[in-house]
């Protein structure tokens, strides 16, 4: 299936999750930037909170494409075992790395969310929402934190991935929800239309957006 763009393809995913449509316990989860848009559609479309978990990508050195590893907010970070050994990264790159995409997320956690603390999750339904999966190295960063929090389930919700990483993480959450799922995948990218990078503006206009539409991001905390 190819998507017009990221609206688009949360309100196709919106209507694979109507489960879960008008829940008091239910909040969505948008991984920036690319994951907002996303999961802007799909929690207007549940009456559900929104709210953003920064994560980042380690990227391996000259193939910034190729995940070593993520971090993410609450400081999670996960290595890809088999990429580190595959590529023969040392401790040290990976610590530097890991460095420069911690400064670029307390950066963004500061631009998104202010003030703002981030929301109880504890007892919580949780969907996670991204534009895409290639390796899942951020969605499982991500998993790995809101974890942490003790929600009652977690619920990974994305337009498309690549079949082998939606095998892998579903064991790790109580379900996966991915429109389409083609092979060859190749990259998240190939599967839209208009796929621009998100800018940080418009991660702000659209929290902004839904807070203004009920509040939604203040629920909960």
């Amino acid at each position: 299936m190819l998507f017009k763009d990221r609206r688009f393809a949360g309100q196709v995913l919106a209507k694979e999750l109507t489960a879960y449509a008008n829940r008091p316990d239910v909040v969505v989860l948008g991984l920036p930037r690319g994951g907002v848009p996303v999961g802007f559609e799909v929690a207007k479309a549940l009456n559900a909170p929104l709210d953003v978990l920064v994560v980042r990508k380690l990227g391996v050195p000259d193939q910034e494409e190729l995940a070593m590893g993520a971090i993410a907010s609450g400081g999670v970070r996960i290595v890809n075992k088999y990429i580190i050994s595959l590529v023969k990264i040392s401790d040290e790159i990976i610590a530097k790395v890991a460095v420069q995409e911690e400064r670029e997320l307390e950066r963004r956690e500061r631009l998104y969310r202010g003030n703002r603390p981030f929301p109880d999750l504890q007892g919580r339904i949780v969907i996670l929402v991204d534009d895409g999966l290639a390796t899942g190295a951020t969605m499982w960063a991500a998993v790995v934190a809101v974890r942490k929090q003790q929600p009652a389930q977690i619920v990974i919700a994305i337009p498309v991935a690549a079949p082998e990483t939606c095998q892998e993480l579903e064991v790790e959450v109580d379900e996966i929800v991915c429109v389409s799922t083609p092979s060859p995948f190749h990259s998240v990218g190939l599967w839209y239309e208009d796929f621009p990078q998100t800018t940080d503006e418009e991660v702000c206009h659209l929290l902004a957006k839904a807070a203004k539409n009920g509040d939604p991001i203040s629920l909960g905390m």
